[in-house]
Formats: C-alpha cells, sequence, structure tokens
C-alpha cells in the first residue's frame, strides 16, 4: 500500500501544480479557460488538462500502453470541449446518426478515437484475442462512463474515487493505475464541488479510461489471460457488460445522476 499511496500524492501534486501553471499562464486568453456551468455560473477548465497530464503521466509509469490509451482518451476529449462547446447533440446514437448523415461531429471523433486507443491498449495489456478485446472495451466503456456521470459539480471525480479504491487493493500494475486515478480526481474534487472548476470531457475520459486499465491489469498479469489470478476472464467480461449496458442506456445514467445531484 505504501507504493499506491505515494503513486496517489504525486498524482495529485502533479495536478495542482499543473493547474496551478495553466491559471498563471491562460494560454490564449483567460477566456478560453471559463465555462458556464449547469447553474449558469462560471468555471475554469485548467483541471480537465491538469488531472488528464497527471493521470497519463502515472499511468504510463506503470504501463506504457495504458499512458497512450489515457492520453489519448483525454486528447480526444479536448477536442470536444473545444470543437464540440456549442453542440447540443449528446450520446452514440445522436453522433452516429450525424455521421451516417455525412456529418463528422467532435463527438464521433471522440467515439473512434478512444474506442481505437483502447482496443491497442488492450492489445498490448493482454495476451489471448477475446482478452486483447475485452479490455479494449472496458477500457473505452469507462472512459465514456466517467464522462457520462459528469453531469453535476464533483459526481465524476467522486466516482473515480469510488469506482477505484478497490483497484488498490489488487496485486500489480492495477493498484498503482488506481492510485494514479484517485490521486487525480481527490486534487480537483474540491473545485469541483466548489464549482469553482470543472474537468470537462478532457479530465473525464482520461481518468474513466485510467480506471478502465486499472480494471484490466488487475485482471491477472500483463499480457496474460488473468487466469493465473483465478477468473480473470469473468472479471473482464462483467466489467466489459457493465460499461456497454452504461453505454446503451447513457441517458438514464446520466439523468439518473441528475436526479441524485438535484436540478
Amino acid at each position: 500500500m505504501i507504493r499506491q499511496g505515494v503513486s496517489l500524492g504525486l498524482s495529485a501534486a502533479l495536478t495542482r501544480a499543473t493547474a496551478g501553471a495553466l491559471r498563471a499562464k491562460a494560454p490564449g486568453g483567460r477566456e478560453r479557460w471559463e465555462r458556464k456551468n449547469y447553474a449558469g455560473r462560471t468555471v475554469e477548465l485548467y483541471a480537465g488538462p491538469a488531472s488528464a497530464l497527471a493521470v497519463a503521466v502515472g499511468a504510463g509509469r506503470v504501463s506504457p500502453a495504458a499512458g497512450v490509451a489515457v492520453a489519448v482518451a483525454g486528447i480526444c476529449g479536448a477536442y470536444d470541449d473545444i470543437a464540440g462547446a456549442d453542440d447540443a447533440r449528446r450520446g452514440f446514437r445522436a453522433h452516429l446518426r450525424a455521421l451516417r448523415d455525412g456529418e463528422v461531429t467532435s463527438g464521433a471523433v471522440k467515439l473512434f478515437g478512444i474506442s481505437a486507443a483502447g482496443l491497442v491498449a488492450g492489445a498490448f495489456l493482454k495476451e489471448r484475442p477475446l482478452d486483447k478485446l475485452l479490455a479494449g472495451v472496458v477500457i473505452a466503456g469507462a472512459a465514456h462512463f466517467v464522462n457520462l456521470v459528469d453531469v453535476r459539480p464533483g459526481r465524476a471525480a467522486a466516482a473515480v474515487l469510488a469506482l477505484g479504491a478497490p483497484g488498490l487493493f489488487r496485486a500489480g500494475a492495477g493498484a498503482g493505475i488506481a492510485a494514479t486515478a484517485m490521486g487525480a480526481a481527490a486534487a480537483v474534487l474540491p473545485d469541483d464541488l466548489g464549482e469553482r472548476a470543472m474537468i470537462g470531457d478532457t479530465g473525464a475520459h482520461a481518468l474513466g479510461a485510467a480506471l478502465g486499465a486499472a480494471a484490466v491489469a488487475g485482471w491477472g498479469s500483463p499480457r496474460s489471460s488473468g487466469a493465473e489470478s483465478g477468473g480473470g476472464r469473468v472479471g473482464l467480461v462483467a466489467h466489459a457488460a457493465a460499461v456497454v449496458a452504461a453505454a446503451v442506456y447513457g441517458d438514464k445514467v446520466s439523468e439518473t445522476v441528475r436526479v441524485l445531484g438535484g436540478t
């Protein structure tokens, strides 16, 4: 647990330091780093890229493949934060319908980019073909899930803390990646809850991808089917089924979080 504690602390420190540096410099002007939240309050966006950078670096130290997947998820989320800021369409179905009509939305770019990154990471993290596919689904699906619950202040960061905690007690790379995600989430949570900042798609997708990578790495040893740990594939299947169900019922997931958070 000492190693996990160090990873958590380093990730939190890097997140806070990066957010502070961005706030001081405000590249492109401060207006670019401000948004209105659901209640019409002005919040800062520094926490998103700060947490994405910290968790990508931390996950990359444990597993380069996981680090790349987290970085790509954050970049795709950042693209959607910028290019899709005024796009009211939400959910896979809306973006796939637009794609069918010949329009490539920022949401579609995000969907395919994160999915591809998850599959590539899964191919490196697991050995057997089915496990590679399941791992990719878990990583990409977890990235999407955390973004789904990011509909009220602090909900996404709190979800990462809650879902990442069990991973701290697993052996191997999964514990380190989980600790990294939790450190970044803990660092942004106070400002997020206080409605001073939001993590946006940039932070939500990066943190979610890290959660997925932690789950994948936690079931069995790297580059294995997970049989050594007992029930590794069962765990992958369960995680994959959960994130697919969340994607299918995405609107209901988001609406439930809104209701629990108050509207």
